[in-house]
């Protein structure tokens, strides 16, 4: 058993990073895994709920704004990683990563460059972070209409960056990251 591991959220401005492990059933094989960022929304959500129902098993996790303020957006993203593969609730005998860098792990892995779009279960992981991080700021955008969450997905966008300048930054903004930190009450 084979886990692949991918996260989603590490360019925006806001909002924790989520990254997702994936161990699927050669038996079931899904058609039309690819890198998430290729696929459009509607098809992301349509291989989204056939992951869910046919992977052997898979974990979505995060790390919060707060621990990328902290520790910066590679580790912060590392962790959520470390996260998603230990809530698998089958234990994988080798991790494949998408990326050049590895979480911190008890299992044998490794990294591969482009693996969204080499490896199917890093693309399912792929596909599950992204979801469930532009599902996150569809709900947030509720909470914070001000800043257009639900349109742009946290990332730098003119639109973001004026309600920035205009509002400042809410509490899911992280800090850390210059365009935010400009408009920080010092």
């Amino acid at each position: 058993m084979v886990a692949g591991v991918d996260e989603a959220g590490r360019g925006p401005l806001a909002g924790p990073v989520f990254a997702a492990a994936v161990i699927l059933d050669d038996m079931s094989p899904i058609s039309g895994l690819a890198d998430s960022k290729k696929l459009s929304p509607t098809k992301r959500d349509l291989l989204y709920d056939i992951i869910k129902a046919r992977a052997l098993c898979f974990s979505v996790a995060t790390a919060s704004v707060h621990e990328i303020d902290q520790l910066n957006i590679l580790q912060a993203s590392l962790l959520a990683m470390q996260r998603a593969v230990k809530g698998l609730r089958l234990k994988p005998m080798k991790v494949l990563v998408d990326g050049n860098r590895l979480p911190v792990l008890d299992i044998r892995a490794e990294a591969i460059v482009r693996g969204d779009s080499k490896v199917a279960s890093i693309s399912a992981a792929s596909i599950l972070a992204k979801v469930e991080r532009d599902r996150w700021c569809m709900e947030i955008d509720t909470q914070y209409p001000l800043y257009g969450f639900a349109m742009h997905k946290g990332y730098g966008t003119s639109f973001h960056l004026n309600a920035l300048k205009e509002h400042g930054p809410c509490a899911l903004h992280r800090s850390s990251f210059a365009p935010v930190a400009q408009y920080l009450v010092k």
